[in-house]
């Protein structure tokens, strides 16, 4: 059980968080949403120990507590087999002291008799942990999460950003513990992983307290949500489509409440205007005066602040945009794209689809310019423009400039009341353009790197995975601008709105090949 008493947060002087109080009880599936930067990801620092509170306690009972961050912490030495040992470093010590003492005895060296009666020890108590089930469970989780059988020998730092955050799920899934806190587990999977996983948590047996903007993952795996909205936390059971009617129905109730009570303060108000100066009249005025005092008034929901931006092309390019032919590309004489040719049209929306590590994000570092192919040849056009938004483009932001800072290195010379104006868009207003990228929460910084690649003057878009990170809000914003862009995109996501509502042109990369799957009218 997970008791949180009275916590609060301030930061600069703000309350991020004010007397939030729930519990999570054994076996919970508790969803935790929100706009970007209400304090999510705060309150799970908080809960986790890993950052302090203004005010309140967290208290915990009956086991131990995992948290998934934001940012993966592994081994990059280590090999995927070996990191997902260190998960359970008692069972992963008694293996290594037990492959030890084999070596011993095998080499005749030491006390025998000792080391034999060691072993013997060393085995039980391997047993009774569960050891012998260990690499049965590594396999499980880390197929369920898309790895191949041959990654288990590849080292940890071969793997992408991506990667390596499935690395440090696939760590707390195998350990167990009676308590996960997870911030936005779905970031970087694909859609086959991400339906193992709901799986995988709507079963586990424990707490599950989890950020997530995915709102067909919370309907499959939350039987509570946690709504955060300015700075107090309203707890709605049932599934998200429950909270969604629940809110929406107290939203409704609560506007009725307050109307009635605001219609009858205005006749009790126009009785005290109408009569204060009447002596006859003295005594009921002070009553209702007095009454008027006493009532405790209806607060209506109040409605979250939103983005609002558009995205325009800069000056028109030729018809055929961008002309690939035959490229190929190895990493490390692993094929990653194989004879890939396309040729991409003014206006057009390309999508890319397919399960990680099938080279979409290998084809969309070539088209950036960012490394050259092994074989082949790109051409574009004359008048082309691009701008690369990657898959982690939040991680390329210098944690110690401002939000303000940050945007101003792309803007080529606006003035920063132009800037502010766009910040003010991206819902960073007054103060709020001067705080340092290390203080923002990892959405935030999504909108702040959204924001710096918009800024730039492009006719050509280049995105990985522009939805990652991004609430409910921000990408249906994102979404609308995609939509009504009139320069060309070429866009990898696994978001299936972007292919939906977005996409001119479909298509499949799988084991480095390219294949059309869909044009559309």
């Amino acid at each position: 059980m997970i008791v949180v008493e009275n916590l609060s947060k301030s930061f600069g002087g703000r309350d991020l968080l004010s007397a939030v109080s729930f519990t999570a009880s054994s076996n919970e599936k508790i969803g935790v949403v929100g706009a970007n930067g209400t304090g999510k990801t705060t309150l799970l620092k908080i809960i986790a120990g890993d950052e302090p509170s203004s005010g309140g306690q967290v208290s915990m009972t009956d086991g131990e507590m995992a948290y998934l961050h934001q940012e993966s912490d592994v081994g990059l030495h280590r090999t995927l087999g070996e990191e997902m040992w260190t998960a359970l470093p008692e069972v992963n010590s008694l293996r290594s002291r037990i492959s030890e003492i084999e070596d011993l005895l095998i080499l005749e060296e030491g006390d025998i008799e000792a080391l034999i009666t060691e072993l013997d020890d060393a085995h039980d108590r391997f047993k009774v942990l569960g050891g012998n089930g260990v690499d049965s469970s590594i396999a499980r989780v880390t197929t369920g999460l898309g790895f191949s059988t041959a990654d288990i020998e590849k080292p940890c730092g071969d793997f992408s950003g991506g990667w390596r955050m499935r690395i440090s799920l696939a760590k707390i899934l195998i350990r167990r513990d009676e308590h996960l806190l997870l911030d936005e587990p779905t970031n970087h999977l694909d859609t086959n992983s991400k339906n193992w996983l709901a799986q995988e948590l709507a079963e586990y047996p424990g707490i599950v307290l989890m950020v997530t903007h995915d709102q067909d993952f919370l309907q499959k795996v939350a039987t509570r949500i946690l709504d955060v909205e300015h700075g107090q936390v309203q707890s709605y059971p049932g599934s998200f489509s429950d909270y969604q009617r629940t809110k929406k129905t107290r939203q409704a109730q609560l506007d009725v409440q307050a109307d009635r009570q605001e219609r009858e303060i205005a006749r009790q108000e126009e009785f005290i205007d109408r009569f204060r100066s009447k002596a006859t009249k003295a005594r009921q005025v002070q009553s209702r005066i007095k009454a008027l005092d006493r009532i405790d008034r209806v607060e209506r929901m109040a409605n979250s602040k939103s983005t609002k931006f558009q995205i325009k092309s800069s000056g028109r390019v030729e018809r055929v945009v961008l002309d690939v032919n035959a490229i190929s590309h190895d990493w490390d004489d692993s094929p990653a794209l194989l004879d890939v040719s396309l040729e991409v049209e003014r206006g057009q929306k390309v999508v890319l689809v397919g399960h990680n590590g099938g080279g979409k994000s290998t084809l969309l570092r070539i088209l950036a310019g960012e490394i050259q192919p092994s074989e082949g040849e790109i051409k574009w056009a004359e008048r082309a423009s691009r701008g690369y938004y990657a898959q982690h483009q939040d991680e390329s932001l210098n944690p110690n400039s401002t939000v303000l800072e940050s945007v101003r290195e792309s803007a080529q010379d606006q003035p920063d009341g132009a800037l502010r104006g766009i910040l003010g868009r991206f819902l960073f207003s007054s103060d709020d353009v001067y705080k340092s990228i290390r203080m923002l929460s990892g959405g935030e910084k999504s909108r702040v790197a959204l924001a710096k690649f918009l800024v730039q003057p492009n006719n050509v878009l280049l995105l990985d995975e522009p939805t990652n990170h991004l609430d409910t809000s921000t990408r249906s914003q994102l979404l609308e601008a995609l939509a009504g862009y009139d320069g060309t995109i070429i866009c990898a996501s696994h978001d299936p709105a972007i292919v939906d509502e977005i996409a001119t042109h479909v298509y499949s990369v799988e084991q480095g090949e390219l294949s059309l799957s869909e044009v559309k009218v």
